[in-house]
């Protein structure tokens, strides 16, 4: 973050768990509190909120309303919504509203963060029709993919996934935020598709004698190795 005063604004009126949030954030973000969200907007408004962790039940003000006028005023500060409400018009309610993610509570601290830095991350990558992460490049015009000067032909979906790995290298995917980003599902499915194109895409990736690509943190999610 090159602006120390820019922040991570949580709208969080459980002071528990808003204190939780704060020390695994910390180390990596300027967190800001605000139990009714209305420090957050102000923030939006003048620019200096990185991102917003919006809570849809605060004190005295409802997250959604919120968002809606944010929005509606034309400021785009990324929105994390955070809700006991997790029900498919819950969430899709949260996404019209202008929330850019949804997470349900309870949820694992490994999940939240991965989520929050992969809205932070937004910010800071242009977009680029050229890929490469360590030996593996991927041209996005031309749809083709090199590790080490060979060639991989993937499937179409192999080539979306592999694609949103290398735009956030060695940084945690869970198998939601996989299904929700590269299947477009935006409500909980239980479903091995997400382990089925994995699997299927290390086939193709990794050639005998070579470091494996996309490695998996057991009970967590995937990440690509930078490194291989």
């Amino acid at each position: 973050m090159s602006d120390p005063q820019i922040a991570v604004y949580v709208c969080e009126d459980e002071p528990d768990l808003a204190s939780m949030i704060e020390r695994e954030l910390s180390g990596r973000y300027r967190v800001v509190l605000s139990e009714t969200g209305a420090e957050a907007i102000a923030a939006a408004r003048a620019g200096e909120a990185l991102l917003l962790v919006m809570d849809r039940k605060l004190k005295g003000a409802d997250g959604l309303v919120l968002v809606e006028n944010l929005r509606a005023e034309g400021h785009r500060t990324p929105v994390l919504m955070v809700s006991g409400m997790g029900g498919v018009d819950d969430r899709v309610a949260g996404l019209r509203a202008g929330g850019d993610d949804y997470l349900v509570k309870p949820f694992a601290m490994a999940e939240f963060n991965a989520r929050v830095d992969a809205l932070a991350r937004r910010l800071s990558v242009a977009p680029s029709t050229v890929l490469s992460v360590g030996s593996l490049s991927m041209d996005l015009i031309a749809r083709k993919v090199r590790r080490n000067g060979r060639e991989i032909d993937l499937l179409p979906r192999e080539f979306k996934l592999l694609e949103y790995f290398m735009r956030r290298p060695a940084q945690l995917a869970t198998r939601q935020m996989l299904l929700e980003n590269v299947w477009n599902y935006r409500f909980h499915v239980e479903s091995n598709v997400v382990d089925v194109h994995i699997r299927n895409l290390r086939l193709k990736l990794d050639a005998p004698g070579e470091e494996k690509l996309i490695v998996n943190r057991r009970g967590e999610g995937f990440m690509l190795n930078a490194n291989a």
